[in-house]
């Protein structure tokens, strides 16, 4: 980030300074009481449940002496500078969109209900081998995280990834407002935070505001095998690419082969001429992903050649289809998140990985909503068509995988629920022997990497 006075922060933010001097220097923005060093614009958030303004005087015996508030008390007795806004939140986005607007990069956006991460990952692949680039660190994808990613730009960059994540409508909207995209990707409109937005139209409706700040030179990036992203047409005042396996989509993915842990294969098929596809991460789903990526990446000035050897150098980030290995076990930890879907997709990759038991460890996908028992239902009835060995399901939401497990005709000894973990660790011992792969998945506030540990650890 480049260094800006209190006053021209004031400025953008809408804000004025009510103590301090306006011609104090700021190199930099914290979001942590606990990381804010003189220098630093310390900005503390108010959430629904938090008011990060109580740790001002901590962040001020540590050193940091600027702050942007929206609650003048929060300095009372303190020698600092400091600039007032109704709300720092939508204070510190008018700075990140000033300093990217400042930085004239090339950006992409990305957003979906799976996949939005890997592909973030897969985009910032790609265009690194032509610009300097960089993209959102771990799944920093809210308001803050958008933020706290565009002030760690600097301006030997040339182009920029950012995933956009939101659970409610508007949420979207607010970060592309920051962001304005030149391309936009749509990964999946499926179940997740149905719970907050009623429907999956509304969720696909919360999905396309990313396209809110298109015009003609912008370009949408979709999946079109999705039901509701297939409906998009190509009448907009933006572009709209497809990827997918159909014959109507301008990047057709094909001849799909998967290896398990060992990767996948695929043909991709871009104005009538084919390309071999090889990518070292597990999941077949992953080649569409790979392909949305791909169609970006040549709007970016990316030939389709240098895309895919940018994925040949891939690395995802979290706890996502890693594969571990412990006494001759191995272990597919997919515990950063869960949908339907992208559990399935899962135990798909686990069937194709080379082991000598297939065994799957699933717990409870969060924000279904009352959607929830037949989302689980649909989990345990796809498992119950694939050759498992055996299924345990944990947490009380997941119950319901193994009822749809054994009415879709599961074999009911090859399936467990317990309703806690702890339940699960009482018996585990000695249920796993070399040559079992096991694959672990449900929503991150499951915590199911403790079960990933335990194994792992013996």
């Amino acid at each position: 980030m480049r260094n800006y006075t209190f006053k021209e922060i004031a400025e953008i933010t809408g804000g004025k300074v009510i103590a301090g001097n306006p011609e104090t220097i700021i190199s930099g923005v914290s979001f942590d009481s606990r990381e804010a060093t003189k220098g630093q614009l310390f900005v503390p958030v108010v959430g629904e449940v938090h008011d990060a303004h109580k740790f001002i005087p901590g962040a001020a015996e540590r050193g940091c002496d600027a702050f942007l508030i929206s609650k003048p008390s929060a300095i009372e007795g303190l020698d600092c500078n400091a600039i007032l806004v109704e709300d720092t939140t939508k204070g510190i986005l008018k700075l990140a969109k000033s300093y990217l607007e400042s930085l004239g990069l090339k950006k992409v956006a990305v957003t979906g209900s799976i996949g939005k991460t890997s592909t973030r990952d897969m985009m910032h692949a790609i265009l690194k081998e032509k610009y300097n680039t960089r993209c959102s660190e771990k799944n920093y994808n809210t308001d803050v995280g958008v933020a706290m990613t565009i002030f760690s730009f600097d301006e030997s960059m040339e182009a920029a990834v950012l995933e956009t994540g939101m659970d409610k409508p508007g949420e979207i909207d607010r970060l592309v407002d920051v962001i304005r995209p030149d391309v936009g990707i749509i990964t999946f409109v499926g179940t997740s935070h149905i719970e907050n937005l009623g429907s999956r139209e509304n969720i696909f409706k919360a999905k396309m505001e990313i396209t809110n700040y298109f015009g003609p030179e912008n370009t949408l990036v979709i999946n079109g095998d999705n039901d509701l992203l297939s409906t998009v047409e190509d009448d907009r005042e933006y572009k709209v690419i497809k990827a997918g396996t159909g014959e109507e989509a301008q990047y057709r993915v094909s001849d799909i082969k998967d290896y398990g842990e060992d990767g996948i294969e695929y043909t991709l098929s871009v104005d009538g001429k084919a390309y071999d596809v090889s990518l070292n991460i597990p999941g077949a789903h992953n080649a569409l992903n790979s392909a949305l990526a791909i169609a970006a990446g040549c709007k970016m000035g990316i030939s389709v050649e240098e895309a895919t050897r940018g994925l040949s150098k891939i690395e995802l980030t979290g706890r996502r289809l890693k594969i571990r290995e412990s006494r001759g076990i191995k272990v597919i930890d997919d515990t950063y998140n869960a949908s339907p879907e992208s559990m399935m997709s899962a135990v798909t990759t686990l069937i194709n990985t080379k082991g000598k038991r297939k065994i799957a460890i699933l717990g409870g996908i969060n924000e279904l909503g009352n959607m929830s028992e037949e989302g689980h239902r649909q989990v345990g009835e796809f498992v119950a068509t694939q050759p498992i060995d055996m299924l345990y399901t944990v947490t009380e939401p997941a119950e319901d995988i193994a009822k749809g497990f054994v009415d879709k005709g599961g074999n009911p000894d090859k399936v467990r629920h317990y309703n806690t973990k702890a339940d699960f660790f009482e018996e585990m011992e000695g249920i796993f022997a070399e040559g079992d792969v096991i694959l672990v998945k449900a929503s991150r506030g499951r915590e199911l990497e403790e079960i990933v540990e335990r194994i792992v650890e013996g």
